[in-house]
Order: C-alpha cells, then sequence, then structure tokens
C-alpha cells in the first residue's frame, strides 16, 4: 500500500473527528447545556415540521389539568394533576404506564431522566387553621412510579425543577434555593438570596440562573451556590433566561426585556414591550419574547431592535417550543396553538384543541410528537400519516 495514501486517509479521519468535535462544542454553547450532554442532542432534534399540518395522534382525558408543564424523556411524558396524581405515558401512543399518587398538592412543574421523575408537592394540616403549607421533593422510579426518596421542605417549591447530571435545582416561596443530590436527595447547598421565587431555573456553562418575585436576577456558581452577580428589575423575573455566548437575556414582569453580560450582570440594553414578560426564547434569527399584551416579538441579540412583532388571540404566559420552520404559542382562552414562522412573524398553522387551553403549561416537542395541556387533558400531534387516534381515560 502507497505510504503517502494511507497518510492522507488517516489525515482526513482526523479532520473529520476535529470536525465532529466542534460542531459538539457548538451545540453545547449554543443550546445552553453542558458539553457533554450535546452528543444526546443531536439524536434528540425534532423529527417533526411546526409548519406542515398536524392532527390529534392521541389525548388523554382529564379535567384536573394544572398550570404547569408536564415532564418528558425520550420516550415517556410525565403528566401531572390536581390531588397529587401523576401519570407516566407511552409519548407515541398514549398508552398509560402508571399513575402515582404523591399527596398534597403539586407545587413546582416537575423534571425527568433515563431513571427517574422529580416532584414537588405542598400540603397544609387540615385541622390547624392558617397553618402555613410545608414542602417536599421526591424521587419516583420511571419503571412503577415507586418513591425513591423524600426529602422534607420547610415550605414548598415554587416554578419548576431544573437539573444537571448529579443535581436538582430549585427555588422556594421563602427566597431560599437548594441543590439537591439526585441520587439520595440530600442537600448538596442552600443558600437563602431573595425573596420568594416563582422561576424556571437555567443551567449554562457559565453558572446558575434564577429570577425572583422581587424583581432579581441571580447568578449562582452551580457547585456552592455562591452568589455571583445580581441585576434588580421593577417587576417578577419568571420565566427561564436565554444564554447566548457572553450574553443573558431574560424578561421581567416590568414589561422590559434586559441583555446583560454573563460575567458581571452589567446591562447592555433592555427594551419595552406593551406588558410583563414570562417567556423569551432564542432562535436562529434573534430572540423571541412573549409578552402578556398579546404580541410576540423577535429581537436582535446585538442591540433588542425588534425585527418583527405579530399580535395573537389571548395572553401568552407559556414558553414556546420551537422547531427549524416556526414556533408554537398557546394564548390563554384560545381554542388552538398558534404557529408563527420564525422568519417574518406570519401564522403558518394551527393546532386545534377543541377546548380553552387556559392553562400556562407550556407545549412540547417529543421525537415527532407535540404535545399540548388543555383544561381537558393532554393532546398529542403528529403529521397524518402517523396519525392513530386513542382516549385514554
Amino acid at each position: 500500500m502507497n505510504r503517502s495514501n494511507t497518510k492522507t486517509r488517516l489525515g482526513r479521519k482526523l479532520l473529520s473527528r476535529m470536525r465532529l468535535l466542534l460542531v459538539l462544542a457548538l451545540i453545547g454553547t449554543f443550546t445552553n447545556v453542558p458539553g457533554q450532554v450535546a452528543n444526546s442532542l443531536l439524536s434528540a432534534a425534532p423529527k417533526v415540521s411546526l409548519s406542515q399540518p398536524l392532527t390529534v395522534r392521541w389525548r388523554y382525558a382529564s379535567s384536573a389539568t394544572l398550570n404547569l408543564t408536564p415532564a418528558a424523556d425520550n420516550d415517556r411524558i410525565y403528566l401531572p394533576l390536581a390531588g397529587g396524581s401523576i401519570v407516566s405515558l407511552s409519548a407515541s401512543e398514549g398508552q398509560l404506564y402508571w399513575k402515582s399518587e404523591v399527596g398534597g398538592e403539586f407545587s413546582a412543574s416537575p423534571a425527568a431522566d433515563s431513571k427517574a421523575l422529580y416532584v414537588a408537592s405542598e400540603t397544609t394540616a387540615a385541622d390547624i387553621a392558617n397553618r402555613p403549607a410545608t414542602g417536599s421533593l421526591r424521587a419516583l422510579g420511571r419503571e412503577a412510579g415507586v418513591t425513591l426518596w423524600l426529602k422534607t421542605l420547610p415550605v414548598p417549591i415554587r416554578g419548576s425543577l431544573a437539573m444537571s447530571d448529579e443535581r436538582i435545582f430549585a427555588g422556594a416561596g421563602n427566597g431560599g434555593f437548594y441543590s439537591f443530590d439526585k441520587i439520595t436527595g440530600n442537600v448538596v447547598w442552600f443558600v437563602q438570596v431573595s425573596s420568594a421565587f416563582n422561576c424556571s431555573p437555567v443551567i449554562s456553562k457559565h453558572g446558575l440562573y434564577i429570577g425572583s418575585e422581587d424583581g432579581t436576577l441571580i447568578s449562582l456558581e452551580e457547585s456552592t451556590g455562591k452568589v455571583r452577580w445580581r441585576y434588580t428589575t421593577r417587576g417578577p423575573v419568571r420565566g427561564p433566561v436565554a444564554v447566548i455566548d457572553d450574553m443573558v437575556y431574560f424578561g421581567s414582569g416590568d414589561g422590559y426585556v434586559y441583555a446583560v453580560g454573563v460575567a458581571d450582570g452589567r446591562l447592555q440594553w433592555r427594551t419595552r414591550t406593551g406588558a410583563g414578560v414570562q417567556a423569551v426564547k432564542s432562535v436562529s434569527r434573534g430572540l423571541l419574547v412573549a409578552s402578556l399584551d398579546n404580541f410576540v416579538y423577535l429581537l436582535s441579540f446585538r442591540r433588542g431592535k425588534s425585527l418583527w412583532k405579530r399580535q395573537l388571540p389571548g395572553r401568552i404566559s407559556a414558553q414556546p417550543v420551537t422547531a427549524d420552520d416556526g414556533a408554537l404559542f398557546t394564548p390563554l382562552s384560545g381554542d388552538a396553538g398558534v404557529v408563527l414562522a420564525l422568519r417574518d412573524g406570519k401564522q403558518v398553522n394551527y393546532l386545534p384543541t377543541g377546548e380553552a387551553s387556559n392553562t400556562a403549561a407550556s407545549p412540547l416537542i417529543i421525537d415527532d410528537t407535540v404535545f399540548l395541556t388543555t383544561d381537558q387533558g393532554l393532546l398529542a400531534f403528529s403529521h397524518p400519516g402517523k396519525t392513530k387516534i386513542s382516549n385514554r381515560p
């Protein structure tokens, strides 16, 4: 064999491998997750086109849905219900795997990984008037929904849970913030940092970002909980932030969208909308913003300039879900999910629900299926060739 040809082939293989590593690193950067998660994201990319026709594939009927976003892993979705019940369903067929009762009421949106489901709940003693609610966090086994561990807390967790490979992060109603060990439920660290939390924490390679009801965005060290910096607005900060390169973008109840530096929290720009902002999401062309003035905005990353805005038929309090060709929003009191094109904001599709969507639960995409929570249950949409209607009680 020619030695120069062999060297050429080896060089090409090395170059190909270096390109793959670069792509994975970029994925880790632009999706706000640690680099070690990037491999899984390649297979987790949505296999659905939001602009193409979508019809109901299956539904799980229930009048006990909540203003909490379901949790999901690669092939299951976990729907929290009033009264402390949670159901595990097949994402593709809607088959019920199990139903678990945790007692009390759910206080935050759950989270799931390949091993367990993590749920936060609250209880109040019925025999003692005006007694403050207490909280708990527990892990349920993925296969049967049995409790693996339970951690009792002095006050309930609010907002939603966030996860890394080894930890669970959550804010409480008294302004305390926790880091829990996934395996044991033990508290790794606890910091009292603010007034009440009702937020969606976000983890990035730069740290942990949480918003408080007193209008402060706080950056913490993920490993210790040490406060890195704070930025204060004039309204509650509840939705998840978007971290892009060296900037953190977030919305506030004061009606502004903010861009601050990752390193020091210093303001770079702010842009006013018509009402409070609870949802921002980064997309290829800019920052997607859902405001309680019923408008969706696309802002430029650099200066917050409005590239387009579109009015929807109701208030938007839920985080949208996106694919390459559009963003799906669920206006309150509407009877459909609305898909806007990312390019110009024009409506390119809608997903009829048949009833009002008065919950603030965010839509989800798992593989080739889109999920919407309504007042009457959970709807799973897919492209018509894969539709298989089934009504689960």
